[in-house]
């Protein structure tokens, strides 16, 4: 296995078997070349048991990046992946012994929900801490090359939690793995098998939610995994304050960082007396203070709580701007390349593209269930109404007969002043109008403006009879005035009858009991 780490993948593999094997003619050569033609026979024997991609070269530029931070291709190397931002990073370590930001790398398909894997079959990608060794890189992966993360960990298995087989991998189709292009996993699977061949023993793969920022801490507070997720930003931290890869244990049901005294404890036992460098232990706490004062600068200003709800899992925008790259940098630019057919093609079927455009980040309240937003009702003013407007109909059933049939009124804007009926003559001057050919029936109210507060406390005579101590208000353009008796002697007065009842005329129903009672006192 070490031929096939060490191994290019140069198109003369088979030249070199055959250089081997006719140098080893030559007789002064014989016996020195004797073992250099059964390595290379064993060499080649173990090269076609793998495709060539398993012995890709390791980019020069990313070899370039390597030596400008002070790393080799064979220096070990730290793999950290953020679900939501949808990055891979590779860090190298130097030598100095600190881990140095190499490249990010976009993926291009990841499955499930923001939180951990529990379940064989949840589509979850694991979020934690793993170890990956040569024997879960696969050179002969379905999915171009992969290799397996490692979960369940011994903290996970003890929980319970089973599946497993989750990848690192190519064809960007994903259930349940950090679904790569083809090219991005040859890089990576280059970068991680040299730094095997260099001596390294395990890579350490960390798996979070999304980068442990105080901004996103914030925002996902009241999230149910909230726990969990701060128990991962301690390892994290413990990265971020050193740059040297944290040393990992398990007790309590939790991970525990740079601490000695765990190896022995059941990942889910209490966690027993632990001794930690003091230190790291400050310098971490430190961190922690500060983002824990941020995130509550960020709460005091308005930073809403919010989830994240997918339909299964995400994707890199570079991939749904049309583009893909991979990062040269520390600071997530991305150097990109337009997406043509063919590498479109060279992505193969990407898992249910469908669900990417069905993402949703809504507002929850302390216990992290979904805020609802309440509905903004504008408080309308009651609105005012035209008077009824009277048509003259033919009454059923007697000809020549108008009757009253009143129309629907409709509402007037709030900036229009409401115009009132004009008041209808009563009592002999009803009648007085009937002479003239004016009745009632057929009669149009003509709109005069609304009376005002202070008319409506004159006398009830001369709102009956229309007198008024002010002057006259204009007559509203192109509409008739409201028409006035006539003095002419009134004709005799009927007497009732004693057994008949005095009979109020049909106007008065509409008037105000007051002035019906006046009314009736007058006649």
């Amino acid at each position: 296995m070490t031929v096939l780490i060490e191994h290019r993948g140069r198109n003369d593999d088979l030249e070199g078997c055959l250089m081997s094997m006719m140098l080893s003619r030559i007789p002064l050569a014989r016996l020195a070349y004797a073992s250099v033609v059964i390595a290379a026979l064993t060499g080649c024997n173990e090269a076609s048991k793998y495709p060539a991609r398993a012995f890709a070269p390791i980019p020069s530029d990313t070899l370039a990046l390597m030596t400008a931070k002070g790393a080799t291709r064979s220096s070990p190397v730290l793999i950290r992946a953020y679900k939501k931002e949808s990055e891979i990073e590779v860090w190298k370590q130097t030598a100095s012994g600190k881990y140095e930001h190499i490249k990010t790398y976009p993926v291009c398909r990841w499955s499930g929900q923001l939180g951990p894997k529990k379940r064989e079959g949840d589509r979850q990608v694991p979020e934690g801490f793993y170890t990956v060794t040569t024997a879960q890189m696969n050179p002969n992966s379905a999915y171009w090359l992969s290799f397996n993360v490692g979960y369940p960990n011994p903290m996970e298995r003890a929980m319970g939690r089973n599946g497993g087989d989750i990848m690192v991998h190519g064809t960007c189709s994903s259930r349940g793995c950090f679904a790569m292009t083809n090219d991005q996993i040859e890089e990576i699977y280059a970068v991680m098998r040299e730094a095997f061949n260099g001596g390294q023993k395990a890579v350490q793969f960390q798996s979070y939610p999304f980068r442990m920022t105080a901004e996103n801490l914030a925002k996902f507070r009241h999230d149910p995994n909230m726990s969990f997720w701060k128990n991962l930003k301690e390892g994290s931290d413990h990265f971020e304050v050193t740059k040297l890869e944290p040393k990992v244990g398990y007790c309590g049901g939790k991970y525990v960082f740079d601490a000695d005294g765990t190896s022995r404890v059941d990942p889910t036992a209490p966690c027993p007396a632990l001794k930690a460098d003091p230190e790291i232990a400050q310098a971490v706490a430190a961190k922690e203070r500060q983002d824990e004062e941020k995130v509550a600068e960020l709460v005091q200003k308005g930073t809403p709580a919010v989830r994240v709800q997918y339909a299964d899992g995400g994707q890199h925008m570079s991939f749904r701007r049309g583009q893909y790259a991979m990062a040269t940098g520390g600071d997530d630019r991305y150097a990109g390349a337009t997406m043509t057919p063919a590498k479109m093609a060279f992505l193969g079927d990407i898992s249910r593209p469908e669900a990417l455009d069905a993402v949703e980040e809504y507002a929850v309240d302390e216990r992290g269930n979904r805020k609802v937003a309440p509905v903004a009702v504008a408080k309308a003013e009651p609105a005012k109404q035209e008077p009824a407007v009277v048509a003259a109909v033919q009454a059923k059933g007697k000809p020549g007969k108008a009757a009253p049939v009143v129309a629907a009124a409709q509402p007037v804007p709030a900036n229009v002043t409401a115009l009132a009926p004009a008041p209808e003559p009563t009592g002999a001057f009803s009648a007085l109008g009937s002479l003239f050919g004016k009745s009632r029936e057929s009669k149009q109210d003509a709109p005069v403006e609304a009376a005002s507060a202070s008319s409506e406390a004159k006398p009830f005579y001369k709102r009956w009879l229309g007198g008024s101590d002010e002057p006259a208000a204009a007559p509203v353009a192109d509409e008739p005035a409201a028409p006035q008796p006539a003095k002419v002697p009134l004709p005799p007065r009927r007497q009732a009858k004693a057994s008949e009842p005095a009979q109020k005329p049909q106007h008065q129903a509409a008037l105000a009991p007051a002035v019906v009672a006046s009314a009736a006192t007058a006649q």
